[in-house]
């Protein structure tokens, strides 16, 4: 078959949305053969060197950006970003038309972004077309703003109001109605999907792993509950609820364990204070920014990871926990929770921000007590990111999802 994927961002060897458009556009290669639509300034050095090492015969680049538009893009500039990519998608419509004029393409996939309030123009091409996965449709729940500041009310506010405009655009609208399958990442994105008015829906991570990160993880040794090891892996900011890990580690009272933190952003003050307050200041570590390497080694240092965050799409460090067999403790919203069963881990509902800490203290000191219950939920969560989560694997599903969608229209 013959498959255009649109991957606004794409670059090998990275995670986030750029893995997720280099992975799934690789992977899908190894079954058809794929075009992919992406930008030069960001990946094409990183791209043209590892097909140089790694040949791909059926993947094919078409690098456009926009004329008028200085190159200069990075991560952090929201606003200009914002702009951009919607730019971008209007210009990609453009190039895959003249494209499939050319080629006949079977089958139209957006990859990335990950969003599902902003449109691909591409869906209005006479072809097939999957959308995703994408999310963005979770919220922090609102019990849970009376701990945020004016500042971090305010960027929820923005961030409501930026989406509720995106689902206005019928751009947008169209592209949920003309997608033959669109994938969400989390319940709360299905939702919204199905109110755009998509009629084949199926939730699906966007997050993957390699086969190359899976040994790497799978060779940390077992968890041990001696010393005891939370570990919080994630950007310092207030919706990755980190504030609520430490005050229910200190609620769980347990003198010899220890509270990792790894990151960095806007909240290190504000929970190095807290820290303070709550006298636990001995026992939780904060380590800044560390490279990947790194933060590997300290996952596997620790006996279960806890990521209490309130609207993740993804499940990013979950999935790295899972494949080096750690237990997660996490809030059942988002991602993370599409990812966590009993199995796995221990999910603690999200009613408010006193249940919340109260409950993930209790899962602390359940996981500090049962090292068996450790190791088995690490051993199931092993096994679960291997069967489903492997690149590998989520390239061969696209596979066949393309050739039953093409053998049925």
């Amino acid at each position: 078959m013959k498959v255009l994927i649109s991957a606004y961002s794409c670059e090998p060897g990275k995670g986030s949305e750029r893995g997720v458009g280099w992975n799934v556009a690789r992977e899908v290669a190894r079954h058809h053969e794929v075009w992919v639509l992406t930008r030069p300034d960001e990946s094409r050095e990183a791209i043209d060197a590892e097909l140089a090492a790694n040949p791909a015969p059926n993947l094919h680049f078409v690098y456009f950006t926009l004329p008028f538009w200085q190159d200069s893009l990075r991560w952090g500039q929201s606003g200009a970003m914002q702009l951009h990519y919607y730019l971008w998608q209007i210009q990609a419509y453009i190039v895959g038309r003249k494209l499939h004029r050319e080629i006949k393409f079977d089958l139209i996939h957006h990859v990335t972004f990950v969003r599902y309030s902003s449109p691909s123009f591409l869906a209005l091409l006479p072809v097939p077309f999957v959308w995703g996965p994408v999310g963005g449709g979770e919220s922090a729940p609102l019990s849970f703003w009376a701990d945020f500041s004016w500042k971090n009310k305010l960027y929820e506010s923005l961030r409501w109001a930026w989406r509720s405009l995106g689902e206005l655009d019928p751009f947008t609208r169209l592209t949920a109605q003309r997608s033959a399958i669109a994938y969400a990442t989390t319940e709360d994105t299905a939702q919204r999907l199905r109110k755009l008015g998509a009629s084949r829906i199926v939730r699906l991570s966007e997050s993957g792993m390699s086969q190359a990160e899976l040994e790497q993880l799978s060779q940390c040794p077992p968890p041990t509950n001696s010393p005891v090891r939370f570990i919080n892996i994630a950007r310092l900011l207030h919706w990755k609820g980190i504030y609520l890990g430490i005050r229910a580690f200190a609620q769980a009272n347990l003198p010899d364990a220890e509270y990792w933190v790894l990151g960095e952003g806007p909240e290190l003050e504000r929970l190095q204070a807290l820290t303070l307050d709550l006298g636990i200041t001995d026992q939780v570590k904060f380590f800044g920014l560390l490279p990947r390497e790194e933060v590997l080694i300290k996952l596997g240092e620790c006996t279960a990871l806890v990521h209490p965050s309130l609207h993740d799409s993804g499940g990013w460090v979950p999935l790295e926990a899972m494949a080096a067999g750690r237990p997660i403790i996490c809030l059942d919203l988002g991602g993370p929770s599409e990812l966590v069963k009993p199995a796995i881990g221990l999910k603690v509902a999200a009613n408010s921000p006193e249940q919340a800490v109260s409950d993930l203290a209790t899962a602390m000191a359940k996981l500090a007590e049962d090292r068996n219950l450790c190791i088995q939920m690490g051993q199931a969560g092993q096994q679960k990111v291997k069967e489903l989560y492997s690149w590998e694997a989520k390239g061969t599903l696209f596979a066949h999802i393309y050739k039953d969608m093409c053998t049925y229209e």
